[in-house]
C-alpha cells in the first residue's frame, strides 16, 4: 500500500500513547541487536534506540514513503531498511513492533517465525490494533459488499489476521517462549467530530479500499461512509474507544 506519512501522523499523540505502554514491556539491556517491525517514519524506532545503551537498532518497513522520512533519523546504531515484516531474518536480542503486524497475514505462522529469530534470552514485544470489530470498521466492509463498489473491488474485502489474546498466548507457548504476557487495553479517544474519525481511518482501514477503487468511485464511497458515520455519531465530540493487543515473551536462555 502507498502510505501517507503526514496523514498517519495527524493523530500522533493518540497513536504514540500505546507505544509508551509497549515501551514499558521492553527489558532494557545494553549491547542489544534490536529489530523494529514496521518502523514507519522511524520516530518510535529512534525512541527505542535512545533507551538501549550501546545497541544496534534496525527498523524495517515495506513503505518507501515512510522510509524516506525515517532515513533522516539514521545515525550510528540506528538504521532503516526496505523489507516486509514477513521477510524478516537474522538473529536478534529484541524484536518489537508497534501497530504494524495487523497488516501481515497468517499470524499462526508469523508469531512462531518471529520467536525463532530471537537469540537465547531474547525478547519479543508487540502492540497491534484490534479494533476491526468496531462499528466504524464493520461499516466499511458492509459498503464494500454493495454495488457498484463490490464489482469495482472484484469482491475483495480486507481480511484482518488479528487473533484473540488467548490465541497469541498459545502461539507463544507452543513456540517455546517463556515469561508470556498478553493483554488487551482500550484507549478512550475523544475526537472532534465525524470528520476526525474519517481522517483517522483514511490513514489506516480505509486506505486499501481507496487504492483498489477507481478514482470516480472513491469520493462516492467516502460520502456513503460519511453518511453512515453521521447516523452512528449524531453528536460531537465523538467518543472513539480503540482496542489494542499487547504481548511480550522471551526465548529461554
Amino acid at each position: 500500500m502507498s502510505w501517507n506519512p503526514d496523514l498517519y501522523l495527524k493523530f500522533q499523540k493518540e497513536r504514540f500513547a500505546p507505544f509508551q505502554d509497549l515501551m514499558d514491556l521492553i527489558i532494557v539491556r545494553k549491547g542489544l541487536r534490536a529489530l523494529d517491525l514496521g518502523c514507519g517514519t522511524g520516530e518510535l524506532t529512534q525512541m527505542v534506540s535512545e533507551v538501549l545503551p550501546q545497541s544496534e537498532v534496525l527498523g524495517i518497513d515495506s513503505s518507501e514513503e515512510m522510509l524516506e522520512k525515517a532515513a533522516l533519523k539514521k545515525r550510528p546504531g540506528l538504521n532503516f531498511e526496505l523489507c516486509p515484516i514477513e521477510k524478516a531474518s537474522g538473529e536478534w536480542d529484541l524484536i518489537f513492533s508497534n501497530a504494524a503486524i495487523q497488516w501481515v497475514g497468517n499470524h499462526d505462522q508469523l508469531i512462531p517465525g518471529l520467536v525463532s529469530l530471537l537469540k537465547p534470552g531474547g525478547q519479543i514485544a508487540v502492540q497491534l490494533p484490534a479494533n476491526h470489530t468496531h462499528r466504524t470498521q464493520t461499516i466499511i466492509a458492509e459498503l464494500a459488499r454493495e454495488e457498484s463498489y463490490s464489482s469495482a473491488l472484484g469482491g475483495w474485502q480486507r481480511d484482518w489476521s488479528v487473533l484473540s489474546i488467548k490465541e497469541y498466548a498459545g502461539l507463544l507457548y507452543e513456540s517455546g517462549a517463556q515469561d508470556i504476557n498478553v493483554f488487551e487495553k482500550i484507549y478512550p479517544h475523544v475526537l472532534e467530530d465525524v470528520e476526525a474519525v474519517i481522517d483517522w481511518l483514511s490513514g489506516t482501514a480505509l486506505l486499501p479500499y481507496f487504492e483498489r477503487l477507481p478514482q470516480e468511485l472513491r469520493e462516492d464511497f467516502l460520502n456513503s461512509y460519511r453518511e453512515r458515520l453521521r447516523d452512528l455519531y449524531p453528536q460531537a465530540p465523538v467518543f472513539y474507544p480503540y482496542q489494542r493487543i499487547f504481548f511480550s515473551a522471551r526465548r529461554p536462555e
